[in-house]
């Protein structure tokens, strides 16, 4: 497993250091103001739908319906599937168009009326990015099946590396007008790169009728993650929608620190798509349960250091990794904030994918509904009382119900102690806090000293995690055979 998820990671970082570059590039072009937050409102909708595709939110339905199909049969279901999201694609194309104006009222309604036109302008063009987008999660699925990950890893950096080339060339001087059409040629490029070696065999096609009863089968698991995934994106809209009424050049400071969180997830991304494709293929409940264990202690090997260090170092990975004076803003707190949530987080998206890879999306989608209702009232009331700080612990109020609930409806709170876990990894995220915090104004070596203490704490954490699980697995090995949604 993890020999795969490495090699899915290597891809998967070029296409996170392009998408950070993407986002460096459009505060040094235009500065946190007006102007970036037009464009970042604009991109918010074609941006959402692209992260949900590449989350996984089609490869959790198609994957397992594919490896059903007979390999005579996977090239016909894969063509008809292709028409069906294609003409989905266009359609929400046209609507984005032509509801522009009104969509970015909704998702910016704290933007002065020339950056809503600005807005509205960008969204036209970027509307087109979205059959590309939904076409490559589907091509996806054939490679990610034959353990071919890194070309269907490439498809972040190949969408983000037009418009790189762009703001790196231009600089101040780059139009929004053309950065969108950027976007555009991404989407197209990363589905050019999936069409060499898809096909496996002879292509026998469908009739309609099939055509149909498999469509229905692909709506039929993809509907709950679209769901899921929507209440997911609505939170990040209602984070946006408050981030706007915070004041000017809120939103992209959210963003910002959303994009530095998400930098040491690249692993993760790679190790869920890895996980799913192992647990889809046909192993009994037992093994299942066994990849999820060890899923979720590299997870937390991988994140719980990374984690620390983000809250830890916040102020100074603002000033070396972003354009100069957004260190002596509020960004380095709402920075480590948002840190607290990696962990718990990744937690939840393995438990989800535990039960994706038996076609049950339906538990999931409960869990993350009720936790996304604990977000929503957190973003309602919390960015009032706490300013951007609200933003950041309404998300990780949210994402521990969500874990709490999937391990309940799971049947996994006796088989995996994420209570215990979470204790292990709040000590040093509170450490760390105290860098940033109490020992604001403390000499350079005693910020040193307590950040070397909780990096260390956390990496004892991470190390005695999966001692905890195996422990667990050995008390409740008689009851693992029912194991299991």
């Amino acid at each position: 497993m993890f020999g795969a998820a490495a090699l899915l990671t290597l891809a998967t970082l070029a296409g996170l250091a392009t998408g950070f570059a993407r986002e460096w590039l459009i505060v040094a072009a235009w500065g946190s103001g007006a102007r970036s937050d037009a464009f970042l409102v604009a991109m918010f909708l074609p941006e959402a739908l692209r992260m949900m595709m590449a989350g996984g939110l089609v490869n959790s339905a198609a994957l397992p319906l594919y490896q059903e199909q007979t390999p005579r049969r996977r090239d016909g279901w894969l063509v008809g599937q292709s028409v069906n999201l294609g003409l989905i694609g266009l359609a929400l194309a046209f609507a984005l168009w032509a509801l522009a104006p009104a969509l970015v009222a909704l998702i910016g309604p704290g933007l002065a009326a020339p950056a809503r036109d600005d807005a509205a302008a960008t969204l036209r063009t970027l509307a087109w990015c979205l059959p590309g987008i939904c076409l490559q999660a589907l091509w996806s699925v054939p490679h990610q099946a034959a353990s071919r990950f890194v070309r269907a890893g490439l498809a972040s950096f190949l969408y983000n590396l037009p418009a790189v080339c762009l703001l790196g060339f231009e600089g101040h001087a780059t139009n929004a007008t053309t950065l969108s059409a950027c976007f555009v040629g991404g989407s197209v490029l990363m589905c050019l790169v999936l069409l060499p070696g898809m096909r496996a065999g002879s292509v026998a096609m469908p009739s309609a009728t099939r055509v149909r009863r498999d469509t229905l089968a692909f709506y039929a698991r993809l509907a709950p993650l679209v769901a899921s995934s929507a209440a997911s994106q609505g939170l990040t809209l209602l984070e946006r929608i408050a981030a706007s009424l915070i004041g000017e050049g809120a939103v992209t400071l959210a963003n910002l620190a959303r994009k530095l969180v998400n930098l040491p997830l690249i692993a993760l991304v790679s190790l869920n798509q890895v996980l799913l494709g192992r647990m889809s293929a046909g192993i009994d409940a037992r093994r299942r349960l066994d990849l999820l264990r060890a899923g979720l202690a590299l997870s937390t090997l991988l994140t719980l250091p990374a984690a620390v260090a983000i809250v830890a170092a916040a102020p100074t990975l603002v000033a070396v990794l972003l354009p100069s004076g957004l260190a002596a803003g509020p960004l380095p707190n709402l920075l480590a904030w948002y840190a607290c949530v990696i962990v718990f987080g990744s937690w939840n998206a393995l438990l989800a994918r535990y039960s994706y890879a038996v076609g049950d999306t339906r538990t999931p989608l409960a869990c993350e509904l009720a936790g996304s209702a604990i977000n929503a009232m957190g973003l309602l009331l919390l960015p009032h009382w706490l300013g951007l700080p609200g933003l950041a612990l309404s998300a990780l109020a949210g994402v521990i119900a969500t874990g709490w609930l999937l391990l309940r409806k799971n049947h996994l709170l006796d088989e995996v102690d994420l209570v215990r876990e979470s204790l292990a990894a709040a000590l040093p995220l509170v450490l760390a806090a105290a860098c940033v915090h109490a020992l604001h104004a403390a000499p350079v070596w005693q910020v040193a000293i307590a950040a070397t203490l909780a990096l260390a704490c956390a990496l004892a954490a991470g190390l005695r995690l999966p001692r905890l699980w195996a422990a667990t697995r050995e008390r409740r090995s008689p009851s693992l055979s029912g194991a299991g949604p």
